[in-house]
């Protein structure tokens, strides 16, 4: 048999295989190169935030204070680190795609069978499949028997396909494409064999391959909103810095050097020093909570942007579903019976209009599930993560729904062996089995395509006696089932005489007894229709994209409670839609079926253009280039494949879509909590440069010394700022609906109470300073007075930003997070230190303060509380008011 690719049923000679694998090169997907590990390393560096802070450490290091330089200049290590490493990671991606080759295949070569290495087939081999094989090409069929291939990882599809050499239009969707066994699926069932047409990168998991390699992770939000804060932040200081400076001199007088060390206390209070390592930490602290509920994030950033997704694009097969086929429905001549329980677990309840039934009181349900069973060469057994079945998922699916109904699966085999079979195969679409019965009697078994079961038929088993067969009424119980997105098996027995010992087709041509349908569906996880609604509450849209039939996807979205579960569009409706009309259509349809990889990628990036924030679920190679593209990719963590858990920035280790809502609950946790960091830290850093830019205007002494500003900074960030981290959720994060993607981090709101707050601590700096002076204590003692107002201002003020919607002033305000006490109490005996203690004095120049001072550096900070405290309160009814329209 001569081929187009100039091959024959002898398979290339050695010479011509050699010639090919020149021309070709060899079946591996190709490598990136990789990028040096230096400079992967530096351009973590590459940041203006970072170059803030190592402005920062020179300035530490001019003021000859080590300690503190070493400190930030950690931070900035430890941040370059981590992004380094998860870089690393994120680049196994098409290292774990390629991993999916077969390493070894059967190929004919010069009429003899030979086993090669993978990587030496050429277009022209010809390769063998068994069951059990990992396709290593991507092969046009020449011959096949009963031969099933498992692409969910490329397709999406739940059950493995059935394949032939029948040819299939040029068109056809990629699951549609039956004559083809592509590369790194795995064979189900059966025996083929397959002419190779493309190695390599050429093949279909290659343009996979260069899909992830040609996605460009998008930058998050939080990354984003960063580098503007700090570009903002470096334009703002250098400026002000200039203007002091220039005062200074030209104004007031000072000479260069004390005009510099007036800017460099200015710019020491306006840099937020702690600010990136507290981001850092809070960020740490969300993805170690998150891995308690199996949630396993591979970049910090990553656990913020989840807090802003406004859609969550699902594959459906292993993440919604369970990818486990179960029976759920069961028609028989009386009525249509609904069956329940999860995946291939035998346990479950059969139900007839809502009211649970006795199987065993309806004799011709158990007459079908007894000759589905006999009918089909499963097996399950119970392990340590569940049932899980031997054999072909749809065929477990029926041993399951028989132990449903009662039947003792292993006594029933026994009692009826199977003396001869016709084994499935795709040209005639149907099973048959051969079994003698205790009475000695003979009888068929059949399963298989319904269309081609019915038209094998005479008669139906009624509820007393076999009655002529209604063809028409079961075409339309076939097509009621089948818009439910169930796949359609149909059963039916034939009785032979007791000698019969052989089955032929001859015996299964006609006179055959349907005893029903049988619906078989992937069903929804319970926990993914809670998972819906609750992100459904949260403002967050469910798009369903799969690579399943449209009708299936259909009905999974109903049972989920999508939002639009009725609005379906398909892969080649998308193909013949520009980006601007795709856009539109992306965002009204929560289903789409029958899609490519490259549709999910086309998705992802039109919906993002349309302002969302995105993560995007998935388990397959195919999702890989989409879960790279998305804001957030979610990868399954027990089937998922290892490609798509490299190009997800989080795993879900447990598989379960519910996991996702705690993840989105985190993220917004996280967030609000970077928010209160940040209300917290500019008020307190704006107050010190302020004090210093009001005494320079005002021709003052100095009230604080750059390095008490330093000192200030470096302890409260750590020891206060740092609690907000541990902010336990606010009432009511997942009632609210997403922040805008393009939301600033610094809101009207915040830079009114950044003012606000920075003037109350210049009055209370200012007034601490005067009183000092007017009493007559020395510069030292009053420097020291104004450095312990300042810290007890932020201590009193870190109660209240800790409730942005509601009053601090409860026991909950004040007990709610241990941490926080600590944090407290850790700041109160630094604090003493650097009064009390004669190092701490020689080094910061401080002096011991009395009691009575004492108490009223507190009274301040009580004073600082009540005030913040009454313009939230007038706040919050002023916004009472505007809702109500008064």
């Amino acid at each position: 048999m001569q081929l187009t690719l100039g091959t024959s049923t002898d398979g290339l000679d050695g010479n011509e295989a050699e010639r090919r694998l020149t021309v070709h090169g060899p079946n591996i997907l190709p490598a990136a190169k990789p990028r040096n590990a230096f400079r992967r390393f530096l351009s973590q560096f590459d940041n203006l935030l970072i170059y803030v802070l190592l402005a920062a450490v020179a300035i530490t290091l001019a003021l000859e204070h080590g300690i503190d330089a070493a400190v930030i200049l950690a931070v900035v290590v430890l941040n370059a680190v981590i992004g380094f490493v998860q870089e690393g990671r994120a680049e196994q991606a098409l290292d774990a795609i390629r991993g999916m080759l077969a390493p070894r295949a059967s190929v004919v070569r010069a009429g003899r069978r030979v086993t090669l290495a993978a990587e030496e087939l050429v277009p022209g081999d010809l390769v063998l499949l068994d069951p059990g094989d990992r396709v290593p090409a991507d092969l046009r069929l020449v011959r096949s028997r009963s031969l099933r291939i498992e692409e969910a990882a490329l397709t999406g599809e739940s059950v493995p396909v059935e394949k032939s050499p029948a040819p299939v239009m040029a068109e056809a969707p990629l699951g549609d494409r039956t004559s083809i066994a592509f590369s790194g699926t795995l064979v189900a069932a059966g025996q083929g064999a397959g002419v190779v047409v493309a190695t390599g990168g050429d093949t279909e998991i290659g343009r996979v391959s260069a899909l992830v390699g040609a996605v460009e992770t998008l930058t998050t939000p939080l990354l984003r909103q960063m580098d503007g804060f700090a570009r903002r932040l470096t334009v703002t200081i250098l400026g002000l810095s200039a203007i002091i400076f220039a005062f200074a001199v030209f104004v007031r007088g000072y000479t260069a050097e004390d005009a510099f060390l007036i800017v460099v206390g200015v710019a020491v209070a306006a840099i937020p020093e702690g600010l990136p390592a507290v981001m850092t930490i809070a960020l740490a602290l969300g993805v170690r909570r998150m891995a308690a509920r199996n949630a396993i994030v591979r970049r910090l950033p990553a656990v913020e942007t989840l807090g802003s997704v406004s859609i969550i694009c699902t594959d459906k097969t292993g993440t919604l579903t369970r990818n486990e086929m179960t029976v759920g429905a069961a028609a028989t001549a009386a009525a249509t019976f609904e069956v329940n329980g999860a995946g291939y677990d035998p346990s479950g309840e059969v139900r007839l209009s809502e009211e649970k039934v006795e199987p065993a009181e309806h004799s011709n349900l158990i007459g079908l599930a007894r000759a589905a069973l006999l009918c089909s060469d499963a097996s399950l057994r119970r392990t340590e993560i569940g049932w899980v079945v031997d054999g072909d998922p749809m065929e477990g699916a029926l041993v399951a729904f028989a132990s449903k109904v009662g039947i003792d699966v292993e006594h029933l085999r026994q009692e009826t062996p199977r003396r001869d079979e016709i084994p499935f195969d795709a040209r005639h679409r149907f099973m048959a089995t051969l079994h003698h019965g205790v009475d000695g009697e003979a009888f068929i078994c059949i399963k298989g395509a319904p269309e081609r079961v019915l038209a094998m038929c005479d008669l139906q088993r009624g509820p007393v006696s076999d009655m002529p067969l209604d063809h028409a009424a079961w075409r339309v119980r076939v097509e009621a089932l089948g818009a439910r997105g169930q796949r359609v098996l149909a059963v039916a027995v034939k009785r032979l005489s007791s000698a019969s010992s052989d089955l032929t087709f001859t015996d299964v041509e006609g006179g055959l007894t349907l005893l029903g349908l049988l619906g078989l569906i992937d069903p929804p996880r319970a926990e993914a229709v809670t998972a819906v609604r609750d992100c459904r509450a949260a403002g967050i849209r469910i798009k369903m994209i799969t690579g399943d039939h449209a009708a299936t996807a259909v009905a999974i979205a109903g049972l989920l409670g999508l939002e639009q579960p009725e609005a379906v569009a398909t892969g080649q409706e998308l193909d013949a839609l520009d980006d601007a009309t795709l856009r539109c259509r992306a965002r009204d349809v929560d289903v789409f079926a029958r899609t490519a990889p490259e549709h999910k990628l086309r998705l992802v990036e039109a919906l993002q253009a349309d302002g969302a924030v995105l993560a995007m679920t998935g388990d397959g190679v195919n999702d890989a280039p989409a879960l790279k593209r998305a804001d957030v990719g979610v990868a399954m963590g027990q089937k998922g494949t290892e490609a798509a858990k490299e190009a997800a920035e989080m795993v879900l280790a447990d598989d379960n879509f519910a996991s996702i809502v705690v993840a989105v609950r985190e993220g917004r946790t996280v967030y609000d909590n970077l928010k209160k960091v940040i209300a917290w830290t500019l008020p307190t850093n704006g107050g010190e440069a302020l004090t210093v830019i009001g005494a320079l205007l005002l021709g003052l002494t100095l009230p604080i010394t750059a390095v008490q500003i330093l000192w200030i900074n470096m302890v409260t960030a750590v020891a206060l700022g740092l609690t907000l981290a541990f902010e336990p959720t606010e009432p009511g994060a997942m009632r609210r609906p997403p922040r805008a993607a393009d939301e600033p981090l610094i809101s009207g709101f915040l830079v009114w109470r950044i003012v606000f707050v920075s003037v109350l601590f210049v009055i209370g700096t200012f007034g601490m300073f005067f009183w000092a002076e007017w009493r007559g204590l020395s510069l030292e003692e009053t420097r020291t007075l104004v450095v312990n107002t300042i810290v007890v201002m932020e201590i009193f003020y870190l109660f209240s930003v800790r409730y942005q919607h509601g009053s601090s002033l409860t026991w909950s305000g004040v007990l709610r997070t241990p941490v926080v006490a600590v944090g407290v109490g850790v700041v109160v005996l630094l604090q003493l230190a650097f009064t009390y203690a004669p190092p701490l004095q020689a080094v910061f120049g401080t002096r011991p303060v009395s009691l009575t001072d004492g108490l009223t550096v507190i009274g301040v900070g009580v004073i600082l509380l009540a005030v913040v405290e009454a313009e939230k309160l007038i706040g919050r009814l002023a916004s009472r008011s505007r809702e109500s329209g008064h």
